[in-house]
């Protein structure tokens, strides 16, 4: 009798599904090729960004996705025009896209954009001279693609079937704004009201080793992800979150669609749209972290009622294109201090010119208070080029108060 029982545990075990484990090896692989030289940044409609396509396209394959693309294929093509505002030639760029049936009733949209900067010619490097420098976004944002990637692996072959389908989403466009997941939503290959949620990954690759914050927008958008994100919230990973449904990635255009949507965010750093962007400076580790907690946030929600949309409070993060000035710093977008937080400063820009570092807390511009981001953005709107400004900042203890001419 003994035996025998023993002989049922064993078969048991041996039956029971073993989750699929996301691997830091193929992580640092796709970062490492989508973000090679050889891609030249992988610009929009670009060489490069088409061969990019062509390696996610190739890795969906492979895990056994479904084409959901046009014509049978992975590819959505799409219009677009480059340069600073699309004003420049007209071209053609594609998202990839892959779908597991898993036969529910219900969809969530897994995605990333694969594309980046290029050759830094589109006005959008902080670089001081970036023209024909290859800006590889190692961070921003293959790293973000290794993540759709990844996940596609660990839902194709994690041996159990979820009450969800998946569709996956690589965009490309998102640099010149977000014009492929706003084409996707307004073409969509498939019906966005079977859509539960939608989770965007946008520079996940540099998870702080020590402070280990991670940003998540858009957790007003529906009312279980602030009780959810703070149960599942550690000091091995430490969630700030951000309840607007907009701001500068590709769950913007799913919010504006009505669908619930979450943005996962490592923070900003002094390499942001720089030709420094590269693969030794990714935190693997930390994006496996990353990763295996958005498997647990859909883990949590596995088997619930479509989630209901709301609207946020909306920021209007995405309007820096339209300014007529800027500083050239890189904000916090994982700071608790009031004020914006600098991460990064731009040689050459006016802050740079001014005096201003990274690590100095932005409190007051003219005779505008900076309080957040938002008051930050909203303030930048209100001055012209040629324009001198005393700028107060918080420098350790200390208040500075600086001159910045735009």
């Amino acid at each position: 009798m003994r035996i025998e029982l023993l002989v049922l545990i064993a078969l048991f075990v041996r039956c029971e599904p073993i989750p699929a484990q996301i691997e830091e090896g193929n992580l640092k692989k796709h970062i490492s090729i989508l973000s090679d030289d050889k891609l030249e940044g992988r610009g929009t409609g670009a060489e490069g960004g088409n061969r990019a396509a062509a390696y996610i396209e190739k890795e969906f394959k492979a895990i056994g996705l479904l084409p959901l693309g046009n014509d049978n294929s992975f590819l959505q093509s799409f219009p677009f025009k480059a340069g600073v505002h699309n004003t420049g030639k007209e071209g053609t760029a594609s998202n990839v896209i892959g779908f597991i049936d898993n036969g529910a009733s219900t969809t969530i949209v897994i995605g990333g954009h694969y594309d980046h900067l290029g050759l830094g010619n589109d006005g959008s490097s902080l670089d001081a001279n970036p023209a024909n420098k290859i800006h590889n976004g190692a961070d921003d944002n293959a790293s973000g693609t290794a993540g759709v990637i990844e996940l596609a692996r660990h839902y194709k072959t994690n041996k159990k079937k979820e009450k969800n389908n998946f569709l996956f989403i690589c965009f490309s466009g998102e640099e010149l704004g977000l014009l492929g997941s706003k084409y996707f939503t307004e073409h969509p290959t498939m019906d966005l009201s079977k859509v539960t949620y939608m989770i965007n990954m946008d520079m996940i690759g540099r998870l702080d080793p020590v402070g280990k914050g991670l940003s998540i927008s858009g957790t007003g958008t529906s009312g279980e992800w602030e009780p959810l994100l703070k149960k599942l919230s550690s000091d091995k990973l430490k969630i700030k979150t951000d309840s607007s449904g907009m701001g500068p990635s590709d769950h913007a255009s799913f919010y504006l669609k009505n669908i619930p949507a979450l943005h996962f965010f490592t923070g900003s750093h002094s390499d942001y749209h720089k030709p420094s962007d590269d693969v030794d400076k990714i935190n693997v580790a930390g994006e496996k972290e990353v990763l295996e907690l958005i498997i647990r946030v859909i883990s949590q929600l596995e088997g619930k009622p479509k989630l209901t949309f709301l609207t946020t409070k909306n920021k209007s993060m995405g309007a820096t294109r339209s300014f007529k000035v800027t500083m050239g710093v890189m904000p916090s977008y994982s700071s608790q201090e009031e004020g914006l937080k600098v991460d990064g400063v731009s040689e050459g820009k006016p802050a740079q010119k001014a005096g201003i570092v990274t690590g100095d807390l932005i409190i007051q511009m003219g005779e505008l208070k900076i309080k957040d981001i938002s008051a930050y953005m909203e303030a930048l709107g209100k001055f012209e080029k040629g324009q001198t400004i005393p700028v107060k900042v918080k420098r350790g203890k200390e208040e500075v108060v600086v001159n910045v001419t735009f």
